[in-house]
Order: structure tokens, then sequence, then C-alpha cells
């Protein structure tokens, strides 16, 4: 009989202080997160054509971002054997499932933004 994993055996809950499943929704629903896995969404990006698209992310927040994104299994790195070495960032398939939910909010958040903006205007006048 094969021994099991026990990390395989626990049950995800996020609500739960030592969830692993914590770590992976912060590297996730951070704002440099999910603004990789949105753009990635698009297919491949290099590097700097990806900081680029993410606009105002730097250099060592997006490599830093990638890194947490890959290791968690949302974010292929291919390393291509050129002169230079090509290396290029796409999503996994479990990074495409959290990319499509997560481009769901993005457009629900630009679609409310009228309204978010009456509703700060309505709060910042009551407070004046």
């Amino acid at each position: 009989m094969a021994a099991t994993d026990p990390i395989e055996d626990l049950v995800a809950d996020v609500f739960a202080r030592a969830c692993t499943s914590r770590g992976v929704l912060e590297n996730v629903a951070g704002k440099w997160g999910i603004l990789a896995l949105a753009a990635l969404s698009d297919g491949a990006y290099r590097f700097n054509a990806l900081r680029r698209r993410v606009d105002g992310i730097s250099e060592k927040m997006l490599a830093q971002t990638l890194h947490a994104l890959e290791r968690d299994g949302l974010v292929r790195r291919d390393v291509q054997g050129t002169i230079p070495p090509r290396v290029e960032y796409s999503l996994t398939p479990i990074g495409e499932k959290i990319s499509f939910k997560l481009l769901e909010l993005i457009e629900l958040v630009e679609g409310e933004m009228p309204e978010v903006h009456a509703a700060r205007a309505r709060y910042d006048d009551t407070r004046r």
C-alpha cells in the first residue's frame, strides 16, 4: 500500500490560518498578480513587453510576481535556446482558469466605475 502525502489529503480552506491556499490567493489577488495574469491571458509575453503592458510595475516587482506565480503553477517560463536566450511567459491551464475569472472581475469593476465615482463624490461631500 502506497503512503499518501499528508499535504495532498488536506482540504484547502482559505479562511484557516495555516492553509497554504492563502499564500496562493495573495499571489493571485495582489495588484500585480491580477494584472500579470490578466495580461498573460492575451498570450505569451517576453519580460519587457509584459512590463510595458502592466504599466507602472517595476522590473523587480514583475520578476518577483512572475517567480511567485510560476512557483504556484500558474505561469510557465519558457527559455528558448537562442543566442541571446529568449524567455517567454505564458499561462498554464490552471493560470488560464484563474485568469478567466479575474478578467470577469476586471470587467465588472470597469463597468461599475460610473457608480463608484458617484459613490465617492457622495461620500466626499458628506465629509466636508
